[in-house]
């Protein structure tokens, strides 16, 4: 599976009276994950200045999406997803529906080459030397993501655990989970011991915002020799955001004239 490199979002102001980028995000009880949000969405204004960002949650934290979507005109909803799993087939379009909002959806994130230079990002952070292609060649990697009921979801994460080894060339690339069906952390880092080719193996967290799934990778992450942090506001995160919501407003202003 080779993945399409998007061209990186415009950092000068969109013209007055686009749509709102509305970031449709699911929402913890726990605290770092808002402010996590709100720190990606710091980013995102900071490259694009004029645009009008505006943030709403599923659940668990305010303001929800009826809240939101009675105060914008026009909009495009943007969801902070990385797979196209339930919260992105059924949650947020049933939650638009109900508030009476008709906006656009942009895309989730993934699949990405911007996710896999976030995964690097935060691979360095913790220490690994992820620009030497020796040490590439001798560290596997586990891709550890939440795990999802939809068969799509978790292919789609393979496909990125698959295509992040073949571009940076690493030893070997596993995939695991911390909820649903699945080989677990310990399991993913003991099959990289096994393997010859290995001589350290490190967790990636594929998960955007600390909270508890991430806190029970990182325990589950003991025998591994590094553990990443999550995603968060990375930059390459923020293009993504306004890579999809350019995508999706551009469908929008064209799909009139397609269907008339």
């Amino acid at each position: 599976m080779h993945f399409r490199r998007p061209s990186a979002a415009p950092a000068t102001p969109v013209a007055a009276g686009g749509p709102a980028l509305l970031l449709i995000a699911h929402g913890s009880r726990d605290p770092r994950h808002a402010a996590t949000v709100a720190a990606l969405v710091h980013e995102v204004r900071a490259l694009r200045p004029g645009l009008d960002t505006a943030t709403a949650y599923l659940d668990h934290c305010a303001p929800r999406i009826p809240q939101v979507v009675s105060r914008l005109r026009d909009a495009v909803a943007v969801p902070l997803l990385l797979n196209r799993a339930f919260h992105a087939k059924h949650d947020i379009p049933a939650a638009l529906r109900a508030a009476g909002a008709g906006l656009p959806v942009a895309d989730v994130l993934g699949p990405s080459p911007l996710l896999l230079a976030a995964l690097d990002r935060r691979l360095a952070e913790a220490g690994l030397e992820v620009s030497s292609p020796a040490v590439r060649a001798r560290t596997g990697v586990v891709l550890a993501a939440a795990g999802s009921s939809d068969p799509a979801a978790d292919a789609a994460t393979r496909a990125l655990a698959a295509e992040w080894r073949r571009t940076r060339g690493w030893a070997a690339a596993e995939v695991a989970y911390a909820s649903a069906a699945g080989p677990r952390v310990p399991d993913a880092v003991a099959a990289l011991r096994r393997d010859p080719a290995v001589d350290r193996a490190a967790v990636a967290p594929y998960l955007l915002a600390p909270g508890l799934l991430p806190d029970r990778i990182a325990d589950a992450a003991r025998d591994a020799d590094l553990l990443a942090p999550v995603l968060g506001a990375a930059p390459e995160l923020a293009r993504l955001l306004l890579t999809r919501y350019d995508q999706a407003r551009l469908t929008a202003a064209t799909a009139p004239a397609l269907t008339a």
